[in-house]
């Protein structure tokens, strides 16, 4: 299997983790009747750590989307390369520390890791050109 095949296939994972994540702390907050019910009307607005965990799941899925897309668009043009394969390793993991930065809350750092996944994404779009 290529390499980056195998960083996108533990980005999937990954994506389950901040999903589990998100999920358990909106329920610890807002009730297992919540979670398990229609969820219609207004939902209570999550706070601290659960709120933090919605959004740095959020942010995974909107970044997900253009790695996976490089990444399987670098293996079937056949155009993997080292830089490309460094770049889906720091994508990997960048998120794998993107999220328990933002569950601490730790403002800088969160971004330097959200721009390494970033550089990531770009490596394998810098090996298709």
């Amino acid at each position: 299997m290529p390499s980056e095949l195998m960083w996108l296939s533990w980005s999937i994972v990954l994506g389950l983790v901040h999903v589990l994540v998100a999920a358990a702390m909106g329920t610890s907050q807002r009730g297992l009747k919540w979670n398990v019910g229609n969820r219609d009307g207004i939902s209570k607005p999550l706070t601290g750590m659960a709120a933090r965990a919605e959004r740095a799941n959020r942010n995974f899925l909107e970044t997900f989307a253009f790695f996976a897309a490089a990444a399987l668009t670098v293996v079937l043009a056949h155009k993997s390369a080292a830089s490309s394969v460094l770049g889906a390793q720091v994508y990997f993991w960048a998120r794998v520390a993107y999220l328990p930065i933002y569950l601490v809350g730790i403002p800088y750092l969160r971004t330097l890791a959200w721009a390494a996944s970033l550089w990531g994404i770009l490596q394998l779009i810098e090996a298709l050109l």
